[in-house]
């Protein structure tokens, strides 16, 4: 079951249970869907809903922060329960260790030619270790990928 079919049937259950918070978070996250797959006119991969929905959440993400600043923490809670519902409908965020141990591996593998990736040639060690990640069907916060790629072409 893609996730889209997924959201939709989860839609029918909050109707059913008259949760209006979540049905209204779940409607929003399908015509997101539904807009990205009328704009590329075809199916959406999985991979393509995925990152719609990690688009999603970090969009929420940014709310929460712009709220907790501003002084609206009932309005950041609200972002918060949201992002935990997107959440579900994706894949276990890959942990610290699994994204660290990609990255060493992807840094031993382009160092095999040569010499190892300086801190210089982090945008391709980035694109490697990405790549690495989507293929292992993992998710990752871009962030934090960042700043374990930059710890080890430190060392």
């Amino acid at each position: 079951m893609t996730i889209g079919e997924k959201i939709q049937t989860d839609i029918v259950v909050a109707m059913k249970a008259k949760d209006e918070h979540r049905l209204t978070t779940l409607r929003m996250v399908k015509s997101a869907l539904k807009n990205k797959e009328i704009d590329k006119r075809e199916k959406l991969t999985d991979a393509e809903e995925s990152q719609i929905l990690t688009t999603l959440i970090k969009q929420r993400r940014e709310s929460v922060e712009s709220f907790t600043k501003g002084g609206r923490p009932e309005l950041a809670e609200k972002e918060q329960t949201e992002i935990g519902m997107i959440e579900g409908y994706l894949p276990q965020a890959a942990g610290e260790d699994v994204i660290r141990g990609v990255v060493q591996g992807a840094i031993h593998t382009m160092s095999e030619g040569g010499a190892k990736p300086t801190p210089r040639e982090m945008g391709a060690v980035m694109k490697v270790v990405q790549q690495r990640i989507l293929a292992d069907g993992l998710r990752a916060d871009g962030k934090l990928v960042s700043e374990i790629v930059k710890a080890e072409l430190a060392k």
